[in-house]
Parts: C-alpha cells; structure tokens; sequence
C-alpha cells in the first residue's frame, strides 16, 4: 500500500468530488483523538463549500483498526434517525491520500459553547437522551464494541475504587443502547445558543446509558460546576424515566478512574488542573458515600 505521511489534500478534495479544486487549509483547535483540518474548495458552479477531514490518532487505531470506517458507517446511520450529526462525505480507507484512513465530514458552522443557563444544560440533557433513544433494530451497530459493568470494572487500577465497586452490590443493567462515549461539551456544536452537532463517534459503543450518563456528569461538573451537572442530570431522569439509576454511583466511579490517571497529560495550567482535581475529590467521594450505604 503506497500510503503519504501527510495527508494529500489536494487530491482528497477531487475524491469528494473530481470537479473541486481545494482553495485552503486550516487546523481546527480541539481535537485530542485525531487531527482535524478545515478544508475549503470551490465547486465546478463556483459555489464554496468547507469541510472537515478527521484522520484518527495511532492509539485509536491500534485499539480498533477499522475506527474510521466505523465512525463513518455509524454517522451514515445516525442522519438517516435525525439526530444533529455531522454529514459524512467520504472516507479514504485505502490511504491514497494519506498514511492513515481519513473521513471527511460537513463542516458545521458555530461558535462558542454557551455560557451555564438552564436553557444550555436542558439541551445537553434532551441530546444525550436522544441518543440513547436510537432504536437498535431499526440501526446497524453490529460493528460497535460493547461497554458492560463486568469488562470495565476489570481494568480500573485504583485499589480504594476497585474495592468500592467489587463491594457493590449491583442493580439489574439497563436494556443496552447507543453510546457517544465522550458526551462533554467540547464534542457538541452550537449556534444561537442552539446545539446543532455532536461529533468525535470514535468511542461509540454499546452498553448501559448509565455509562455514558457518569461521563457526563463528570464533565459538566468541570464545565459548570455542581448545579449544572445536578440539573442535567434531572433534566435527563424525567427524559429517560424507565431506566433504573441505582448503578449511577459504580458509573460514577467507573468514570472517574481515566481522569485520575491522565489528567497530568493533558497540558492544563496549575490552576485549572487544580480546580479539576478538586471536583474530581468531590466526585468520588459522593459516588463512594452513595456506595457505602448501598
């Protein structure tokens, strides 16, 4: 396979469509798991369009050599049940353009992610449901890995949390469903303060919406703090009012354990990663008190 370390822009552009002629480049801020550029060509009519190419990070393709064409098949699926995705264009799995597979993807105009109101918190909330919503028989997922309280709890270092979750005496699971993986605030797209795409699908699985649920809470803690994440929480419950809650502490937990070890390399200042650490503390312990009365 004759594959270019660089990505080959120029002649991606023509796979999208032989009559582009790509115009520019530019590296968009965000992306951890894979490298992302904005790409801007003019169509044969004159018209300008953007797009995005997504070439995945090494360690996601070790973990799943296939993680693009995945990720690519699955957003395939998701427009046709109306949920705010991107659209997928194309996907150079042979690596003709570049040393890796990449998708190329709509670009969706935005701005900054809004500042905590309720309005804000509600809509991450009615997302991560609809998600979750997905009706598994009438979408493909086959190719998807499954994410169950068993496989995960099986490789958490941590001594005091592995030995709080081995104590816990677990609730029945929920019907499995569509996962995100990595629903946080810096995965969503926003327009006049509406939410207008989620995009990263690398980490989709799945598995208990719980799952999915502690990982946003988490996150929303960081982002606004403890209101927020109660709020969206709430917010979620009286959405998805058929779902047991009483493993949300063991996904708490479950959820916490990456940030305990990976914080230091994700290049915060001294400040913020304080801060971070702070709410981590305060995470744990609440799903631990939750845990010791179980």
């Amino acid at each position: 396979m004759n594959c270019n370390e660089k990505i080959n822009f120029h002649q991606l552009a023509k796979r999208i469509d032989p009559t582009n002629t790509l115009l520019r480049t530019w590296p968009l801020k965000g992306g951890v798991s894979a490298e992302v550029t904005a790409m801007e060509v003019r169509r044969n009519n004159g018209q300008l369009k953007k797009f995005v190419a997504r070439r995945h990070s090494k360690v996601d393709i070790t973990r799943n050599p296939h993680v693009a064409a995945d990720e690519y098949k699955l957003l395939k699926q998701l427009q046709l049940e109306a949920l705010p995705v991107p659209t997928p264009y194309y996907i150079d799995e042979q690596c003709d353009c570049s040393s890796t597979p990449v998708i190329v993807i709509e670009y969706v105009e935005h701005e900054s992610t809004p500042l905590y109101n309720s309005d804000t918190v509600f809509q991450f909330a009615t997302n991560l449901a609809l998600i979750h919503q997905v009706d598994l028989n009438k979408v493909d997922v086959s190719f998807l890995p499954k994410k169950s309280s068993i496989s995960v709890a099986s490789h958490i270092p941590n001594e005091h949390i592995l030995a709080a979750l081995s104590s816990w005496t677990r609730h029945r699971e929920n019907q499995e469903v569509l996962l995100h993986g990595d629903f946080w605030p810096g995965n969503t797209l926003w327009r006049n303060h509406q939410l207008v795409a989620v995009i990263d699908w690398e980490d989709a699985a799945i598995g208990d919406p719980l799952s999915d649920l502690a990982n946003s809470r988490l996150e929303l803690l960081w982002t606004f703090r403890e209101e927020g994440m109660q709020e969206f929480t709430n917010h979620y419950k009286v959405m998805m009012p058929h779902l047991d809650y009483g493993n949300l502490p063991y996904w708490d937990l479950v959820a916490a354990v990456g940030p305990m070890s990976k914080m230091s390399e994700w290049g915060l200042d001294e400040k913020t990663e304080r801060s971070m650490k702070r709410l981590l503390n305060w995470f744990v312990q609440q799903a631990m008190n939750r845990i010791s009365v179980n």
